[in-house]
């Protein structure tokens, strides 16, 4: 197999980007004991957004922007599972799983048309900061990263569809060129993910 750079000279515009490495996904007694810190949290508006900041990460793989911008009104129930509307730069609708999805709606409704993890303004930052500095346990349990919450949610979805069984038959070792194939598939509608990524079962009726 001949490399690409025999055949042409990138430009500084097309240098390819350094590899991002995934984190590594929590474990459930991880997160259970993350949700755990949550619950003990002194007032009932930490409880309220330190659940819903895990229910969004873990749940359903939001993090930066998208999460700061979620109110309790972007989350509702539908298809038989729980939704999460995105709003911002990459707008969607994303499943929360089955696992997560009453502590998503439990948020939800303590935020009313707010933030779910706090602030007034859609511009905020750092505003998560706050709860993830009371997310730590001592020395066994770290700062709570967003980004490994992130990994959690994919990990788990991954396994629900078979990913790396598909991937160990295809004998692919890198998702780089699936992007390629899938801009050639129909991604289904919200009843469709809710069935393949909330973490449960339903059939449309």
């Amino acid at each position: 197999m001949f490399l690409a750079h025999r055949f042409f000279t990138l430009s500084p515009e097309q240098t390819p980007l350094g590899r991002e490495w995934a984190q590594e996904p929590y474990s459930e007694a991880e997160l259970a004991r993350y949700l755990a810190l949550a619950d003990a949290q002194p007032t009932a508006a930490r409880r309220a957004r330190a659940s819903g900041l895990i229910a969004l990460g873990a749940g359903a793989g939001l993090i930066g922007a998208d999460l700061r911008a979620v109110t309790g009104a972007h989350v509702m129930r539908r298809f038989g599972g729980v939704l999460v509307e995105v709003v911002g730069s990459r707008p969607r609708t994303v499943p929360v799983r089955a696992e997560l999805s009453a502590r998503a709606l439990a948020a939800a409704k303590w935020a009313g048309s707010g933030f779910i993890v706090g602030g007034a303004e859609p511009n905020r930052r750092n505003v998560t900061s706050p709860l993830i500095a009371s997310l730590a346990g001592g020395a066994d349990l770290p700062r709570l990263s967003l980004a490994r919450l992130r990994s959690t949610w994919v990990a788990r979805c991954a396994a629900d569809i078979g990913l790396a069984t598909f991937m160990a038959a295809a004998g692919v070792r890198c998702s780089q060129r699936l992007g390629d194939v899938v801009a050639h598939l129909d991604p289904g509608d919200e009843a469709d993910a809710v069935a393949l990524l909330g973490g449960q079962r339903w059939t449309r009726r």
